[in-house]
């Protein structure tokens, strides 16, 4: 098994390139916003933060490929680096500390790498390919995560990020029904309903609106965290054929088939 540690570091020390500069545009009230069709928002801060990202990445990994939310695509190479320098934009833009950025590497259509950095909460997550899930504020200071060993679902916990969408979208009914069976349900939202996935403080996270730049570092954490990610009707989310706009759910792996079978709509419907 190839090893990756080499480029979890420089994940990291990309995550070092962009912490300064996203802590001193959080929440500074003459940001510029655009909002697309869509709803979502972008910021001048992410395009400045990833253009600060593909600086480093220039510099260390010439070679690779690099795709990003905001800018073109570059390079050719098997190995392509996947960046969503700011997850969580309303929040950033609200001076809610609830934002993130998001750094995998995709190997041959396979996410191999994924960091999720949240300085204002002063976390990380990452994982490599047969190295594990781990925590904390710096790699000279993580632990080892996974995911939760609940098994009975009325005992789980679980997050979603966007409760409206979910309750009137195709799987309203059962949305309302896997919040009415389970112990709890919160809105943690964003990168943190996963990311407390990963580490067992929820049993499961529903992501109503998911795209390739989530999903790459998700999944390598998910795979690592020992837990399941699929679509609600139980097909994968990662591969070549990945689109945006998907919904998505994590959870510990033990509560997978249960939360599909209360949350798809009816046996047979695709879409």
């Amino acid at each position: 098994m190839a090893s990756f540690d080499d480029d979890l570091r420089l994940a990291h020390v990309l995550a070092d390139s962009v912490e300064r500069t996203a802590l001193e545009l959080f929440g500074a009230p003459d940001q510029s916003v655009t909002v697309a069709e869509d709803g979502s928002l972008t910021t001048a801060a992410a395009g400045r933060l990833e253009e600060l990202l593909r600086h480093q990445l220039q510099r260390s990994r010439p070679r690779d490929g690099v795709e990003g939310r905001i800018l073109q695509p570059t390079g050719q190479s098997d190995r392509r680096w996947v960046l969503d320098a700011l997850d969580g934009s309303a929040n950033y833009v609200r001076g809610v500390p609830v934002w993130a950025t998001l750094i995998s590497l995709v190997v041959e259509d396979e996410p191999v790498l994924g960091l999720i950095a949240a300085p204002s909460l002063s976390r990380r997550w990452w994982a490599g390919h047969g190295s594990g899930a781990w925590t904390g504020r710096t790699l000279s200071s993580a632990r080892a995560v996974n995911v939760s060993t609940t098994s009975v679902l009325e005992h789980a916990s679980g997050s979603a990020d966007d409760v409206a969408s979910w309750l009137f979208g195709p799987h309203g009914q059962g949305f309302a029904q896997l919040t009415d069976r389970i112990w709890r349900m919160r809105a943690y939202g964003d990168f943190w309903s996963h990311a407390l996935a990963f580490e067992g403080a929820v049993d499961l996270a529903l992501g109503v609106y998911m795209d390739s730049y989530q999903l790459s570092a998700i999944s390598a954490l998910v795979r690592e965290a020992g837990g399941r990610l699929s679509d609600p009707w139980g097909k994968p989310v990662i591969g070549p054929d990945m689109t945006s706009g998907i919904p998505a759910i994590v959870t510990n792996g033990l509560l997978h088939d249960a939360v599909l079978s209360v949350l798809s709509p009816i046996e047979g419907a695709q879409g």
